[in-house]
């Protein structure tokens, strides 16, 4: 009895697959080459920032006046911890000004709420530009496995399908189609482990800046408490 020949590889089954599975090979595809491009941006840029952060954390403590630093503060545009301060230095600046303008000669502690209202939603936009883009990820993480699953029962119902035409369940009737479909599961899957990596690994590095960004606010705060408010 003659065998038949039947070209079970990757590559033959993808080219082979119907229009549907093709195209969600396609979509889980697409997904992966972005999770991975917005993995790559957000590594560089936690990298830079770390070392932004941490020259500017050096240059605050080691700063005679706030005033200096702040005649400095264009050095570190990638440090989170300096757009906050930027943002507190101005905001106590106008508290001076219009204290020095109703004739006194320091802010009062009460006008301090202002200042913490600044600092918090600059620390607020900071953690949400950082968490920008890491929704890619997210989605492919969760709906990755489940695309590849459309894309396995599509490969099987094929397969079903052309039993029921031919009336025979031998090796080469059913095998492009199983093949396409666990191709679809594999690749759903390839898709979105590495995506769900990379977010846990990224929200982690925002959680920890989160905290960082927290410690400076109230560093912050307690020095400008002590020399530029009263009671």
């Amino acid at each position: 009895m003659e065998k038949i020949a039947v070209n079970t590889s990757a590559l033959d089954s993808i080219l082979q697959a119907s229009f549907i599975v093709q195209l969600t090979l396609l979509i889980l595809l697409g997904l992966s080459v972005v999770c991975w491009s917005v993995g790559i941006t957000k590594w560089r840029q936690f990298k830079k920032l770390a070392d932004n952060n941490e020259l500017f954390l050096a240059h605050f403590w080691k700063a005679s006046s706030l005033d200096s630093l702040y005649e400095q503060i264009d050095k570190y545009n990638s440090s989170t911890l300096a757009r906050v301060y930027r943002a507190a230095y101005l905001e106590l600046k106008k508290l001076a000004e219009s204290s020095s303008t109703n004739g006194g000669n320091r802010p009062q502690l009460s006008s301090v709420d202002n200042l913490e209202r600044v600092i918090r939603k600059s620390t607020e936009n900071e953690i949400s530009a950082l968490e920008s883009k890491l929704n890619w990820l997210a989605t492919t993480g969760s709906t990755g496995p489940f695309i590849g699953l459309f894309g396995t029962v599509w490969g099987l119902m094929g397969s079903f399908h052309k039993i029921g035409q031919t009336g025979s369940a031998s090796l080469a009737v059913v095998a492009p189609g199983i093949s396409e479909a666990l191709i679809a599961t594999a690749i759903g899957l390839a898709a979105a482990i590495p995506a769900v990596m990379l977010y846990n690994h990224f929200i982690s590095k925002v959680r920890k800046e989160e905290i960082e960004l927290n410690n400076f606010s109230s560093d912050f705060l307690n020095i400008v408490k002590r020399n530029f408010f009263k009671n």
